[in-house]
């Protein structure tokens, strides 16, 4: 079988399906000439992958130097709050590895209201872009890291929330829909992907994957399109029938 959209490779659990999606970030960073381009994901599904990323032999190949991380969403929550995405990562890679401080681009979340974050977070992705309109033959993101909520979510594009109808922002606040306000990029700016890799493990979300893959797109997950390719790293938990 074949999803609705993108290919998918089953890994037998997480830790296989982490190192697949380690190895396909260092292939494709190794092989760009130029800067390279990566949204982060939250959650506790990337958490492994990204602390391959500051192992052997992951480490020492990825060329830290041209590649730039950005974060797909952000709880508006300080940098030290165990909630925070970019907490998370800079704890599980971030901060063990080579990067450049400048090439590491966290939401602002201190000293700043949830639009003037989602503002300054848009305004700091155009001039890492060059310009203010995206242009099809241009991708954004090199690649976006998104996860799958058993509700249809990602990034934090919640189910009955206004920044699902977003269509000219990069980056909107999502005030509503969680206990904790939210900054996202936007469908405009996640569709704006060289690749798109979505990492799904666990039982708990087999039935939401089965009917995005069988072309449900009314969750907000079913409907991210790239300009690029969709990549599903899936374990066989979550993959079920399609394994």
């Amino acid at each position: 079988m074949k999803p609705a959209i993108g290919t998918f490779r089953v890994s037998d659990d997480l830790a296989t399906l982490s190192r697949a999606c380690a190895d396909h970030l260092c292939r494709m960073a190794r092989a760009a000439s130029d800067r390279v381009l990566v949204a982060l994901s939250g959650g506790n599904t990337p958490k492994p992958m990204y602390q391959l990323l500051a192992e052997e032999p992951v480490r020492s190949q990825l060329p830290w130097d041209r590649v730039h991380w950005i974060l797909g969403d952000e709880r508006f929550v300080p940098p030290s709050n165990p909630d925070s995405n970019y907490g998370m990562a800079r704890a599980a890679f971030l901060s063990h590895v080579p990067v450049p401080p400048e090439n590491v681009h966290p939401v602002p979340t201190e000293g700043v209201t949830l639009d003037e974050a989602a503002e300054q977070y848009e305004a700091m992705l155009m001039k890492l872009y060059g310009g203010d309109t995206l242009r099809l033959d241009k991708p954004l993101l090199d690649l976006t890291l998104l996860g799958l909520g058993p509700d249809g979510h990602t990034a934090s594009l919640l189910p009955g929330q206004p920044v699902l109808q977003e269509t000219k922002r990069w980056v909107a606040p999502v005030p509503h829909g969680r206990p904790q306000p939210r900054v996202s990029l936007t469908y405009p700016a996640l569709d704006s992907s060289r690749v798109v890799a979505f990492l799904v493990a666990g039982e708990e979300k087999r039935e939401m994957l089965d009917e995005i893959w069988s072309g449900d797109t009314s969750v907000p997950a079913g409907r991210i399109r790239p300009v690029g390719e969709v990549i599903w790293f899936v374990d066989k938990a979550a993959a079920g029938r399609w394994a």
